[in-house]
């Protein structure tokens, strides 16, 4: 059976002892006492059976075995160094893969790319689109953008950026917008409500904060997706249920209403990643996506 390489930290110690020539000066570049580097020097002379320095005086002296182990190890280190800094740089250039639902990239992150990519033009940002909560693992993506309820995997680092809030809106050209710019929330239980799959407690929720009963709720037509559900009320097909941040800029440019406010919910928007190494992209687009999230 083949022996165990010595102790990494001990390997440290000597290489940077003896490039140094100093034990006290290891010890400050180390972060570490002077005492902490001799005892890891005579551990790793001990493991090996030979002499590694030899006292000169008041300083140090490599013997035959130090130079040699001197010269395996600095090359070894210099050559770890290298290739961490080469897997640093091809990390921070790499795309960056975001995962989120259809709905949030068509609404939230397309319109606001242009502002992202002059913000962090170091992010190489690349798109994937599903709908539902991902695998634990995260398989294929460096982050997920989600709208989601607690509790998270315990695989994941989550950075939760803003509490969801929901309201009903619909179009101008609603066949009955002006009555209902006027009414009560409880018009909406004569309304054949827009709904979808994707968030069946929608409606049932908002209507707790109203203090309406969910069984006096009437739904129209259903959509598979978030996205189609908007598509159908800002063409004034029916009035829905959405997310706040998501129908922002359809308020803004008057595509939509939304009479009676938005209500917060149990979920909130994060950013989830792997728990890994950390990745400084991370922290920066999770700092960004929380500024942005927060605009009124």
């Amino acid at each position: 059976m083949s022996r165990e390489l010595p102790s990494l930290n001990a390997l440290r110690a000597f290489e940077a002892a003896a490039r140094l020539e100093s034990v006290s000066r290891a010890g400050l570049e180390l972060h570490v006492t002077h005492g902490a580097v001799s005892r890891q020097i005579r551990a790793l002379e001990a493991e090996l059976g030979v002499a590694l320095f030899s006292r000169e005086g008041r300083g140090l002296a490599l013997t035959a075995a130090g130079l040699r182990l001197r010269d395996s190890v600095a090359g070894a280190f210099t050559q770890l160094r290298k290739t961490c800094e080469e897997l640093r740089h091809g990390a921070s250039h790499a795309p960056f893969v975001l995962g989120c639902s259809g709905s949030v990239l068509a609404r939230w992150i397309i319109p606001r790319m242009d502002r992202l990519s002059r913000d962090l033009p170091e992010l190489k940002l690349h798109l994937s689109a599903a709908e539902g909560m991902p695998a634990a693992a995260l398989p294929g993506l460096d982050a997920a953008l989600l709208l989601a309820e607690p509790p998270w995997p315990t695989e994941w680092q989550v950075h939760e950026l803003a509490p969801e809030r929901i309201g009903p809106v619909f179009s101008p050209r609603h066949p009955h917008q002006a009555a209902l710019r006027k009414a009560s929330a409880t018009a909406l239980c004569k309304e054949a409500l827009l709904h979808t799959a994707s968030r069946p407690q929608a409606w049932p929720a908002w209507a707790r904060t109203q203090r309406i009963a969910a069984s006096r709720l009437h739904y129209g037509q259903s959509f598979e997706h978030l996205y189609y559900l908007l598509e159908a009320a800002v063409a004034g097909l029916g009035v829905a249920i959405a997310p706040q941040q998501l129908v922002a800029d359809d308020l803004a440019a008057g595509r939509l209403l939304a009479p009676w406010g938005f209500r917060p919910t149990r979920a909130s928007w994060a950013l989830c990643a792997p728990k890994r190494a950390g990745d400084a992209r991370v922290t920066a687009l999770s700092n960004w996506l929380q500024l942005e999230l927060m605009q009124p």
